[in-house]
């Protein structure tokens, strides 16, 4: 078992009991480890305790996240930054294909791809010399197929198999390992407004939350919420396009292509962060 295995397998626990507020020996049980060892994992791994990051995983926290996050956004559109978070435009590069290269489906480009384990448990990379077009989570042991979800986004492009620079990929993306002469290019199969939406979704900060509707109000299509749902749901870089930032205005987290937990996981570990 990992330790991104025993974190996610307490945190489901967390989700579902909260309201009984369980003690650390009986968590620590869970994953077969003492209560001491427990404890150390579950602080370094999230800068908190188990009790203090409890408060992360409620509702009501997300509520009052969402409650300040309009204005957070609102002001880093109106002053063009992307606020204090991490991964934003300051790091982060978005481009879109041309209408000629969308045509071809990658036909003449290489991509190069590969597994590796995140923090966030086993994902897929693949990025060509324009930047990185795709990064997914799994939940099982990787394989050595390319993922579907990469070939039907580029079904006429050449692989090329990487697992060390997959591994390297993933640290850089995962441990913020960015400078700012050094931007992470993204590059990436969009319409017009998915790519309005994505670069939207980049001005979160980190440790915010925002609905639907607050995004589609900040790209200027305030009737678009369930559109700007459906391109958050196709975005093929997840994690660096933050498409988990982004909750219903009930503050409930759910909609995650990639599982509700492992979303409650990215956003507790964000909110930990800032805390």
């Amino acid at each position: 078992m990992t330790d991104y295995d025993r974190i996610e397998k307490i945190i489901r626990y967390l989700d579902n009991h909260y309201t009984k507020q369980p003690h650390l020996a009986d968590l620590a049980g869970m994953v077969d480890l003492s209560v001491s060892r427990f404890h150390r994992l579950f602080h370094s791994w999230a800068g908190v305790t188990p009790k203090q990051f409890l408060k992360y995983l409620t509702v009501e926290d997300a509520k009052a996240r969402l409650r300040h996050s309009a204005s957070v956004l609102d002001t880093s559109l109106e002053v063009g930054l992307s606020g204090p978070g991490r991964l934003h435009d300051l790091f982060v590069t978005l481009e879109g294909v041309s209408p000629g290269e969308f045509k071809k489906r990658g036909k003449g480009l290489v991509i190069t791809w590969g597994y590796s384990k995140s923090i966030f448990g086993h994902c897929s990379l693949a990025w060509s010399e324009r930047g990185v077009c795709h990064l997914a989570f799994h939940d099982n042991n990787a394989s050595d197929s390319i993922p579907a979800e990469l070939l039907a986004q580029w079904p006429k492009a050449e692989y090329r198999q990487s697992t060390i620079q997959a591994r390297e990929l993933c640290k850089r993306i995962f441990k913020s390992s960015y400078k700012k002469n050094e931007p992470l290019r993204l590059w990436v199969r969009a319409s017009a407004f998915q790519l309005k939406v994505w670069k939207a979704l980049l001005r979160i900060p980190e440790g915010h939350v925002c609905t639907y509707g607050q995004v589609a109000r900040s790209i200027g299509n305030p009737q678009s919420a369930r559109a700007v749902g459906t391109a958050c749901g196709s975005n093929p870089v997840g994690f660096i396009i933050p498409c988990h930032r982004v909750i219903r205005r009930t503050g409930i987290i759910e909609g995650y292509r990639w599982g509700r937990t492992r979303k409650k996981v990215i956003l507790a570990k964000e909110a930990a962060i800032q805390a």
